[in-house]
């Protein structure tokens, strides 16, 4: 009797930490919500599952640019972003295992983010004298994600390097540097729904 009780309270304590298959092995969530700050912008995002491992991660934000103008001063801006990135967890089950959290996605990720910056509006300090040129950018990046405690409160950390360009032509007539190596760091504090 009290094997069976040991039992149901350790695969009791199993779901709380992770998703499980019917295999018994961790998978990433159905769908999250999420909305994440960091010290260059705010984004909402949502990840869908596409396999056991892996998710796509759609994403919209403002991330925060600065320029140099002509003015005194430089000028300030929060830009729109749209972003795609197809994420493969690769240690959730070795995190299982060892009794770590896997739920709502807390693990090491890789994947190759495509993020978009439209040329629609800009927020900032000087908005008539900036211009945000039509770009995209393919960046292969590593990263974490971790919620802290049992609480919906996450944190999530990533690098890459990867290639930019800007896609109108007149963008790439007026810039200098209109294509070529981008990095991205990212740190974000963020409440999963």
């Amino acid at each position: 009797m009290k094997f069976k009780i040991t039992i149901v309270c350790l695969m009791a304590s199993l779901s709380s930490f992770s998703q499980i298959d019917d295999m018994g092995s961790a998978v990433t969530e159905k769908s999250l919500f999420n909305v994440q700050v960091g010290a260059v912008g705010i984004w909402g995002s949502h990840e869908a599952r596409l396999g056991n491992r892996f998710a796509l991660r759609t994403e919209v934000g403002f991330d925060l640019w600065v320029y140099d103008t002509w003015y005194t001063e430089p000028s300030y801006a929060m830009v729109p972003s749209i972003s795609v990135e197809p994420r493969w967890y690769y240690n959730l089950n070795k995190r299982s295992v060892k009794g770590r959290k896997t739920s709502k996605n807390s693990g090491n990720f890789v994947t190759i983010a495509t993020e978009y910056y439209p040329n629609l509006f800009v927020i900032g300090n000087l908005p008539d004298h900036i211009h945000v040129p039509n770009q995209i950018s393919i960046i292969p990046k590593w990263g974490i994600r971790r919620h802290i405690g049992s609480t919906n409160i996450n944190y999530e950390l990533g690098i890459g390097i990867g290639y930019f360009t800007y896609l109108g032509e007149d963008d790439k007539r007026y810039y200098s540097n209109t294509e070529g190596a981008t990095l991205d760091l990212h740190l974000r504090i963020g409440y999963t729904f």
